[in-house]
């Protein structure tokens, strides 16, 4: 949430009892300063969202591009970031709708960073600030 404030995005979620619990922990944000969109289906909303904006999902995947080569994304472009689940990654039905995928690279012997970390470096990427 407060990557998305940093980067002048805002944040979608599924709506689901323990996320409501983080966000509620996590926010030290004033409340008029948050976007979020809550989203009942997320299959669906994704089938709305590529319409009109870019999807890109954060994952390990054989056409998945470096962190490093990922260009900003352009102001008039839409972007949709995808974040899954730190062990699991993105359902198969999340990823039908992605356009692009990005993986971070890692020098140890993880397969992922924390959700946040990672969204907050791509997100940071896209906005152009790194």
């Amino acid at each position: 949430m407060r990557t998305c404030d940093a980067v002048g995005a805002c944040l979608a979620v599924p709506r689901r009892p323990r996320i409501q619990e983080a966000l509620d922990k996590g926010n030290r944000l004033k409340p008029s300063a948050i976007c979020i969109h809550w989203v009942n289906d997320p299959v669906n909303w994704l089938e709305v969202q590529r319409k009109d904006s870019v999807i890109l999902a954060v994952e390990l995947a054989d056409e998945a591009a470096r962190l490093a080569d990922l260009k900003p994304a352009r102001p008039q472009d839409r972007t949709v970031m995808l974040l899954g689940n730190e062990g699991s990654g993105i359902p198969p039905e999340g990823m039908e709708f992605a356009q692009y995928a990005v993986e971070i690279p890692m020098i140890g012997t993880g397969s992922s960073l924390n959700v946040a970390v990672a969204g907050s470096l791509v997100l940071y990427r896209l906005a152009g600030l790194l």
